[in-house]
């Protein structure tokens, strides 16, 4: 035991390293790939307009003013929501904005009875969790020399929501197929994403699971490859970009930590 030992504080050591030479920038890139699923989703309500307004006419029977309105709503929801975000502008009122949006979308193309939509979009939730986890920490940096009565609890019960809800984006990654390198891409991305979400080894974790999705992303939704008229192109990119708003979701765990309510900070008490 004590080789793997020493082999997992070593690639702590690099994780450790790396973390803290982008702690500048880390938080913006987070941030700017979990709003990407809903920046292309706006983009593409202002590309699309009359395709996404006939789509939920007929879908729902509901007449072209409410279409209207679906469509004028997800594009400023989205759009708005994407630039609060960024700019760190009122974040738990964006993040409210882009929940009411992904709940919305849940109902409106019926992903509530497709599990595997219906688990992303639960992850996709998970990441937006972080990101308000990361401003209420630094809301309370910006009053580091004020006395605290102890820990900032509602930050620590958002980070381990959203660890928990992240690993939902791992389950539809799952394939139970016979081959060798299948069989260990399963078995490593299950161990990663258990350890997450007990919050073991939580940063080192999170980064080799960041690397393992960012090469099964580039692998299975390269969207750029399939021609404009196949339909094919809009399924990829969807599963591209909420895949790369999840990876944005890990890279906040990256730099936030696993918080309160996990195995790492109980460590610390033993």
């Amino acid at each position: 035991m004590l080789i793997p030992n020493e082999y997992v504080s070593t690639a702590e050591d690099i994780a450790d390293q790396v973390i803290r030479k982008l702690k500048h920038v880390l938080p913006t890139v987070a941030r700017l790939c979990l709003i990407s699923t809903f920046l292309e989703d706006g983009l593409r309500m202002w590309f699309q307009w009359y395709e996404q307004r006939d789509y939920m006419d007929m879908s729902w029977g509901c007449g072209q003013f409410l279409a209207t309105v679906f469509v004028i709503v997800n594009l400023f929801g989205q759009l708005g929501g994407c630039v609060m975000v960024l700019g760190r502008l009122k974040v738990d009122i964006a993040c409210g904005l882009l929940f009411f949006i992904v709940v919305l979308q849940t109902f409106a193309y019926s992903i509530l009875w497709d599990m595997q939509f219906l688990l992303r979009n639960l992850a996709l939730i998970g990441a937006l969790l972080l990101v308000l986890a990361e401003a209420r920490a630094e809301g309370r940096s910006l009053f580091a020399g004020v006395p605290s009565l102890g820990e900032n609890k509602p930050k620590t019960y958002l980070q381990l929501a959203g660890r928990i809800l992240l690993a939902f984006m791992f389950i539809t990654l799952l394939r139970f197929e016979v081959s060798f390198l299948q069989i260990v891409q399963d078995l490593l991305g299950s161990i990663l994403m258990i350890l997450v979400t007990v919050g073991y080894r939580t940063k080192l974790s999170a980064l080799m699971l960041v690397l393992v999705l960012t090469v099964l992303n580039l692998y299975h939704n390269a969207w750029w490859m399939v021609p404009n008229y196949k339909p094919l192109r809009d399924f990829l990119k969807y599963d591209f970009f909420q895949t790369l708003s999840v990876i944005g979701g890990l890279l906040m765990i990256v730099y936030l930590g696993p918080g309160g309510v996990s195995m790492d900070e109980h460590k610390k008490k033993w």
